[in-house]
């Protein structure tokens, strides 16, 4: 039986022939079977193996936070609209922990760090074996990376077998350095075995550790690297000379001095990098038309939301995912991560909120505490030492001084009585409390749940409620008064 041949490679198919393929021509046959066709394929693959040893730290140097995000966060972002889900990560060292911090990543697992190439080679069968046909390696500690630059790079490096970025740093420090003759590329050599003697004077010009490569020629290319250099590793740059020795079409594209492809090798490059990101971010948030007091002290994760029109008072963080709609406003000492801040909602100093949501008009704060799943509707109020966990607030509700609400459903306009707790924990399960609407819980009270109390109904100060509490009805349970003689 025959096949239609392939219209991106070109080769006819039979049976036989597709068994006897290559594994990066082996999609094509399949393609080519269904009577489709061979399209080019892209991938994004991020080195994220190494130790990172200048770091001192016991954590992967790719998961240190910059903004409360890990590094490897940013450079996945960046990559993610370009490549949708074809975003592979080569990991090594403490693999489980990205593993852990990424759990829907597509790892390759580089369980010897030999180095780039090595990387490479581990990342190749998997790639081909997916149809992959060119793919874009970038180093997983490259944080200021953004979406835009990797589309200006992709257009440059086009029609190139191997291409990868430039810069002039002011400071080429540790980073590969470009060789040329004439303006055409020769090669790349590695900071330590680079001889001026050989190689020539430096021209600045280093490699910015973002390469553009055919997986055809780099099937050929990867078995010639060998680590016969000063760190005994199989480097990716060594492919560019390779390349060049072999006539295949290689770009070395120049992007200047821009810092958006500098790496983090050090915690004062972390610190360095951490305050270009904060002074980027806060820029952009103002020209947006968001509201910043003291802007130099406010820090807004890039992953964040801010519309224009609310207001953020510095020192604040806003982490994560977090969304803030127009109009609402977050006073200084808070720090907000992953969570919604709905249109005109309120929060005061000193709070602290985590995977939360508060509705429009709603008032938090100061010093209240959103734990994740917590939620306020529009208008409801949390005020002073107040903590909530997984505990819906209806609308116009209001808890305002020193309670814990763990677990709980409180009714529209309920009013929650200072030092009030919900029991939620046995030492083995939680259990669920449900508060009506406009119910008065008086303050001092413990409610052991699971336990209801209905709408309209009143629950005495100091109360130890066990019991449901039905609609319009008042549950007392204290013990009696005694007064007795004072002694001495």
């Amino acid at each position: 039986m025959a096949f239609p041949g392939c219209a991106c490679c070109g080769l006819p198919f039979s049976a036989e022939d597709a068994i006897a393929l290559p594994a990066r021509f082996r999609f094509a046959a399949r393609a080519a079977a269904q009577g489709d066709f061979c399209m080019p394929k892209n991938a994004a693959l991020i080195l994220a193996a190494g130790k990172g040893t200048r770091m001192h730290s016991d954590r992967p140097k790719v998961l240190q936070t910059i903004l409360g995000e890990p590094m490897l966060a940013y450079v996945r972002a960046a990559l993610r609209p370009v490549f949708a889900e074809d975003v592979w990560m080569v990991v090594g060292h403490r693999a489980q922990m990205v593993e852990a911090a990424f759990p829907d990543a597509r790892l390759v697992f580089q369980t010897e760090q030999l180095g780039t190439g090595h990387a490479l080679m581990q990342a190749l069968p998997g790639l081909t074996e997916a149809g992959c046909t060119h793919l874009l390696v970038v180093n997983g500690d490259a944080p200021l990376l953004s979406e835009a630059l990797v589309r200006d790079f992709l257009a440059e490096a086009g029609g190139a077998d191997l291409a990868f970025a430039t810069i002039l740093p002011d400071n080429p420090g540790a980073y590969g350095r470009v060789v040329r003759k004439q303006g055409r590329v020769l090669g790349i050599v590695e900071a330590k075995d680079y001889d001026p003697a050989r190689h020539g004077p430096e021209s600045g010009e280093v490699n910015a550790g973002m390469y553009w490569l055919s997986l055809a020629a780099v099937e050929t290319l990867l078995p010639r690297l060998n680590n016969d250099n000063k760190s005994g590793e199989y480097y990716i740059t060594d492919i560019i000379g390779l390349a060049v020795a072999e006539n295949y079409t290689v770009r070395g594209v120049e992007c200047g001095r821009d810092d958006s492809l500098l790496g983090v090798n050090s915690p004062l490059e972390l610190s360095r990098m951490e305050e270009m990101l904060r002074a980027r971010t806060a820029e952009q948030l103002l020209a947006s038309g968001v509201i910043l007091h003291a802007p130099d002290l406010v820090r807004v994760s890039p992953l964040a939301r801010v519309e224009p029109g609310a207001e953020l008072s510095g020192p604040c963080e806003i982490c994560g995912r977090t969304e803030i709609r127009r109009g609402a406003s977050v006073a200084s000492h808070c720090v907000v991560r992953d969570s919604l801040i709905r249109e005109g909602a309120e929060i005061r100093a000193f709070s602290h909120l985590e995977d939360a949501r508060v509705g429009e008009g709603a008032l938090v704060g100061p010093f209240a505490r959103l734990r994740p799943g917590a939620e306020l509707e529009a208008d409801s109020h949390v005020g002073n030492f107040v903590e909530l966990k997984k505990t819906r607030l209806g609308k116009g509700a209001k808890a305002n001084h020193l309670s814990y609400l763990g677990d709980a459903r409180i009714g529209a306009g309920a009013n929650i009585g200072a030092g009030t707790i919900t029991c939620n924990y046995d030492g083995k399960h939680k259990y669920q409390t449900n508060i009506g609407e406009k119910a008065f819980i008086g303050s001092n009270t413990a409610l052991v749940a699971p336990v209801s109390v209905g709408d309209n109904a009143l629950v005495g100060a100091g109360s130890v409620i066990t019991k449901d509490v039905p609609n319009g009805e008042m549950g007392i349970a204290r013990g009696r008064q005694k007064n007795l003689p004072r002694r001495g």
